[in-house]
């Protein structure tokens, strides 16, 4: 259902299934609330440079609503992001999959284990790293969209961010948000990583 003002008020059809609908729902709300108040904008302000009404604005900035394209790319070109900025929808924590939780795929005499799959079109690089027994890795980042995989070969690792730490196994796999420093903590085993790291093409 189609409002007047240019917004689908029903989810479940615009983006896919509604968990799909409902998650890029959700970051563009997030998405257009944090970048307007960054560039110090009142929601009177952005109706004004977009000609986008202030009770849309809110009701996007809310999650309540379906804006159309149209109106997203006003939004966008007014806060100076893309398209695909306004839109993404961003890791709100680190994804782990534990090696005992995740059954292998038989093809012909092959076990295979799908760890993650990438939503977008990305750079990436891919790594492997043998990390000492007792040792801290120099924090890191990798910039704006960026997600890290890590998949645990042999041994054990902490991966440890300012808001959570995960202690990872051989054969368990993280996915996570790497735009914020971030590092690889190892115990009394050495640890052999590889780390697959993904930057936007935004």
């Amino acid at each position: 259902m189609r409002s007047e003002n240019g917004v689908a008020l029903d989810m479940s059809g615009s983006f896919g299934a509604p968990a799909e609908a409902a998650g890029v729902r959700d970051a563009i709300a997030a998405n257009l609330r944090r970048v307007r108040l960054a560039r110090g904008l009142s929601v009177r302000e952005l109706a004004e440079l977009t000609g986008v009404s202030k009770a849309l604005i809110s009701q996007v900035e809310r999650g309540v609503a379906n804006p159309t394209v149209e109106v997203l790319s006003r939004l966008a070109t007014a806060l100076g992001l893309t398209f695909g900025e306004l839109t993404r929808v961003n890791l709100m924590g680190p994804e782990v999959i534990r090696r005992v939780e995740n059954v292998p795929l038989l093809v012909g005499d092959s076990a295979i284990r799908t760890l993650f799959a990438a939503p977008d079109r990305r750079r990436f690089e891919l790594a492997e790293g043998d990390i000492p027994a007792g040792t801290r890795s120099a924090k890191s980042s990798h910039g704006r969209g960026s997600v890290e995989h890590a998949y645990v070969v042999s041994g054990e690792v902490t991966v440890e961010t300012a808001q959570w730490s995960v202690t990872l196994a051989a054969g368990d796999a993280l996915r996570f948000a790497s735009e914020s420093d971030h590092v690889y903590v190892t115990g009394a085993v050495p640890c052999r990583v590889l780390t697959l790291i993904s930057f936007s093409e935004d």
